[in-house]
This record gives C-alpha cells, structure tokens and sequence, in this order.
C-alpha cells in the first residue's frame, strides 16, 4: 500500500484476541480510531496495552481477528508508521549517526536526508549534542534522540510505548511538548502511559484496557468528567482491579 498525503484512518480493530502459553491477553477487543490527534491507552499492568500497540505497528500478529490501518494490515518495516520504545538501544555512535542509520535503512537519498536530520535536531533540541555519543546521554536525552529516530522519517502515525516512564517531572515534560508539536504537525499519535495526570494534559480519546478486554473508547474529557463503567471508576479512583 502506498500511503497518500492524508493520514491511514480509521484504525479499525475487530475482534482481536491473542493468547500466549494458554492465557488470553487480548479478549476480542473492538474499536475504531477516525480521530487526529493523541489516543492515549489506559489500564493497569497486564491489562494489554503494549501488546495492542505493537500489533498497531505489525510487531506481533493477532491469533484472531484483526487491525488495519484505513484497510491496510501493517508491517514493521513500513516508514509511515514509527514506534517509539520505553527503553531505548542505540548504536555505539554519535546522535547525527544514529539519525543517518535510521535513515540509511529506508534508501533516503543524501540531500534530503541532510535536511531531516537537521530539523529532527532542531525539533527535539539535540543539535548542541549531535556529536555526542549517544549511549551517554542522559534519560531525557536519550528519550528525546528516541522520539528524533522515529521523527525524522515524517510519519503519518507514531507509536509510543511509556514514552516518559523512567523520567523526572522536566523530562516528562520536555517530552510532552514534543509529543504535542508532533500531534499539531498532523501525525497521529497513539500511546500508552500509567500517569492519569498525563492522559488528562495530552489525550483526546482514551481506550481503557483490563484484563485484554477494551472496556471504554471515549473522549477523554467524557471518560474523566463521566465514566462508563465501575471498573473505570475505580481505576481513576485509585483502586485495584480485580
């Protein structure tokens, strides 16, 4: 499939189910995404959130039913769409070779690859350390050079898996306005996180997951002013989920 200029929605996912060593992870998860935006995921540990993420992105394959992209089944390997890990591996080199590596992969030729990776510099505010080795940058540092990989192919959507989880409050918040700069440059953005307070400062929609099972899709003002269900209550009360 050869993406247009308009963004790959709705992200339609139908009946989705995976098991692993006979437990049932996800359990027929049904939701559409047509909104642009930041869909924040929801839910406490276990509850399936990473592993719906990486089948967003094509890295694991549902044992049934299904999830496209405005009809397409996405691969890994595809630029349109970047994923964004928790925790980072870098190459044992500088920012700018991390960059040009990302790049290398998808045959971006020289002159346009220059220009990207300048403004992905620029963008994530790396240009002072793009000589820097990588591997010894600090957290935040290293989580912007994260968000700078998948960036600097000017996806249509972005992935993130707890962008901000093993941050302090300024890294969490320099990462935030990245996430939001990113969002109004109209790439959709999908991720998960533990911090209610930081659904609540970025989501325009929540999916709330427990136990495999969606168990809300709305808009975030609704899911937190009005929840649907007990369970949701509670989560955003605080308490734990059976």
């Amino acid at each position: 499939m050869v993406m247009t200029s308009a963004l790959p929605l709705p992200l339609k996912i139908q009946h989705l189910s995976v098991s692993r060593q006979g437990k049932l992870l996800l359990d027929s998860v049904n939701a559409t995404i047509e909104s642009t935006g930041i869909t924040i995921i929801l839910g406490p540990n276990g509850a399936g959130k990473s592993l719906l993420l990486r089948i967003a992105h094509g890295l694991e394959r549902p044992d049934a039913g299904s999830l496209r992209w405005d009809q397409h089944i996405p691969k890994p390997e595809e630029s349109w769409r970047t994923f964004v890990f928790q925790k980072p591996i870098f190459l044992q080199r500088s920012v700018l070779a991390n960059l040009e590596y990302v790049l290398s992969l998808h045959k971006v030729v020289k002159i346009r690859k220059n220009l990207l990776i300048q403004q992905a510099l620029q963008h994530t505010g790396l240009v002072k350390l793009s000589a820097q080795s990588a591997r010894i940058l600090s957290g935040g540092e290293q989580q912007r050079l994260n968000i700078a990989r998948a960036w600097v192919l000017e996806p249509k959507v972005m992935l993130l898996d707890e962008p901000t989880a093993e941050l302090d409050p300024s890294g969490v918040a320099t990462i935030e306005r990245l996430i939001k700069k990113i969002a109004q440059q109209n790439t959709k953005i999908i991720m998960t996180t533990h911090s209610l307070d930081q659904a609540k400062r970025l989501a325009h929609d929540i999916l709330f997951l427990h136990q495999g099972r969606l168990i809300e899709h709305t808009p975030a003002k609704v899911y937190f002013a009005q929840p649907q269900t007990s369970l949701a209550e509670d989560f955003l009360a605080g308490k734990l989920l059976d």
